[in-house]
């Protein structure tokens, strides 16, 4: 019955946005990140209508920036897959993701990620408050997955402004 329910169809690889995005990290021991970068989101030729004018579509995440405790800096980098769900006419949509992630520097003053491999996961909220302009919010979880015997994840606010193709 979910199989009927649920209807995929394969479309053009595109570029569905780009944009800047930038944070801080919630973690409560008193140690301070910051992290900004740059992104795009393409569109994969895989998605879904979900019925009810709800859309499910896939999409692939590439991000490149900066990491920074105040005292120490890296190189920060991600691809990977992503989902982005919204409904017909609204301007909201939900958008989650889990991408491997490198960082130029992973020994810092302030804490030892363990490996310069890491994942990023997330979940987020879009808003298209205007033609081809999007903001942004997603809360993220950056760790090595246990890649190392340091495993000090780092959870980020971030907040983005994009431009929508």
């Amino acid at each position: 019955m979910l199989l009927c329910a649920v209807v995929g169809r394969a479309e053009d690889f595109r570029l569905e946005s780009v944009g800047v995005r930038g944070g801080i990290s919630s973690n409560l021991s008193g140690q301070s990140f910051n992290q900004e970068e740059v992104f795009a989101n393409w569109n994969l030729p895989w998605d879904w209508d979900l019925g009810k004018a709800w859309h499910l579509q896939s999409q692939l995440d590439l991000s490149t920036g900066w990491l920074t405790d105040g005292n120490d800096n890296a190189f920060i980098g991600t691809l990977g897959p992503a989902l982005l769900l919204n409904r017909a006419r609204f301007p909201v949509s939900l958008t989650g993701g889990i991408s491997p992630t490198v960082i130029s520097w992973h020994d810092f003053e302030s804490r030892n990620f363990g490996s310069f491999m890491q994942f990023t996961s997330y979940g987020g909220l879009n808003w298209d408050f205007a033609a081809h302009w999007r903001l942004g919010y997603r809360f993220q979880h950056m760790s090595n997955a246990n890649l190392s015997p340091h495993n000090r994840g780092l959870n980020m606010h971030m907040f983005a402004l994009s431009y929508v193709f």
